[in-house]
Formats: C-alpha cells, sequence, structure tokens
C-alpha cells in the first residue's frame, strides 16, 4: 500500500476518486497530463495493492475506492500516532522528574551553602546574628 501510495500521481488518483466515486479509466485518464497508459499502469499498481476496486462493465472498466482498505491504512496510522503519543507522554513525564530533582538538588546545595532564601536565616536555620 505504501509503495503504491508514494507516487503522486496514484495519490491524486486516489483523490479523484474519493471526490468523484466511480469513475472509467478513460474518465480518469482525461482528468490528469499523463498518457493514457501510464494511468492505466497506475491503476493497475493501485488495484493491485487493494486500494481501488475494478469493475467491468461492457468495454469500459470503473473504479471506485476500496473504502476497507481505506480504512485499515487510516486504522495502522493512528495507532501509530498514538504510539507516538504514549512515547512522547512517557518522554515529558522523565523531563519532569529530571528537572524536579534538580531542583531538588540545587536546594539541597544552596541550604549547606548558606544561601537561603528566607530572610533572618544563615541557611542552617539560625537567626542571624543582628537579629539577638
Amino acid at each position: 500500500m505504501f509503495s503504491a501510495l508514494a507516487e503522486p500521481n496514484r495519490r491524486s488518483i486516489l483523490e479523484t476518486l474519493a471526490n468523484s466515486g466511480q469513475l472509467s479509466a478513460t474518465t480518469i485518464s482525461r482528468k490528469f497530463h499523463v498518457s493514457a497508459p501510464a494511468i492505466s499502469q497506475h491503476l493497475k499498481i493501485l488495484r493491485e495493492a487493494g486500494l481501488v476496486r475494478m469493475e467491468k462493465r461492457a468495454q469500459q472498466h470503473l473504479y471506485s475506492i476500496n473504502s476497507d482498505a481505506l480504512h485499515e491504512l487510516e486504522g495502522w496510522a493512528r495507532r501509530m500516532a498514538e504510539q507516538y503519543e504514549r512515547r512522547y507522554d512517557a518522554l515529558e513525564r522523565l523531563v519532569k522528574e529530571q528537572e524536579r530533582q534538580a531542583s531538588n538538588l540545587r536546594r539541597g546545595k544552596e541550604k549547606r551553602s548558606g544561601n537561603s532564601n528566607r530572610p533572618g536565616q544563615d541557611g542552617h536555620g539560625r537567626k542571624d546574628q543582628l537579629d539577638r
């Protein structure tokens, strides 16, 4: 499927079918600045990938989107996105935990070095000499 979708003309053919519904190969070919044999080859690849269905009526080949295949593709893409979201959420939790630990370490060093931010304290919990 992905190989078939990698080619821009094939993606455009799928978009055309999505917008217009069932179309003949001739009608599809007229919508592109590509030769009819090239469109025929693109349709063959899309059909082999299971992305389009072909119905033969007399001399016409009518193509339509295989919605089952697109739903399968959509489900896979959704699962992949959810998996990455879980990984990003886990990474975010890890970063926040490391930031919290680093903050705790800085506060611990400040207390030991006597650089407390609380007025009237010397960093060891004792009142300054001036307060006495």
